[in-house]
């Protein structure tokens, strides 16, 4: 909502724009001077820790393995947080494959009709 306000003030005023999209004028000059909030430099610093792992990995942890590593390093996350920078920048485990079954053939030994029963 601030992004729309900053770049739309030169045809709407910010009073007009803050009051119709429910923001505090004063929350919108708040983030004019700091548009990045700790929470996302926060995730900017957890993001280079992922991918580092993700590739000393080969591409193979996913975000539990990925979160096992930080937790390792002394980094305090959640899982879903690990998850949740993960799948914002699209960054995913390589999944093994299934090994091919055989096909079930006809078995090489039949046993005898000893009781002479018909099933047709």
């Amino acid at each position: 909502k601030y992004r729309f306000i900053n770049d739309h003030r030169e045809i709407w005023s910010i009073v007009t724009m803050c009051r119709v999209l429910k923001v505090a004028r004063a929350g919108f000059y708040v983030w004019l001077h700091n548009p990045v909030s700790a929470g996302e430099k926060d995730n900017q610093r957890l993001l280079e820790l992922i991918r580092d792992s993700y590739t000393l990995s080969g591409g193979v942890y996913g975000y539990r393995r990925v979160h096992g590593d930080l937790r390792e390093i002394g980094e305090a996350c959640s899982r879903n947080r690990v998850a949740k920078i993960m799948r914002k920048n699209r960054i995913q485990a390589i999944h093994g494959y299934k090994v091919p079954r055989g096909t079930r053939g006809r078995p090489s030994v039949i046993a005898p009709n000893r009781v002479q029963r018909e099933f047709t």
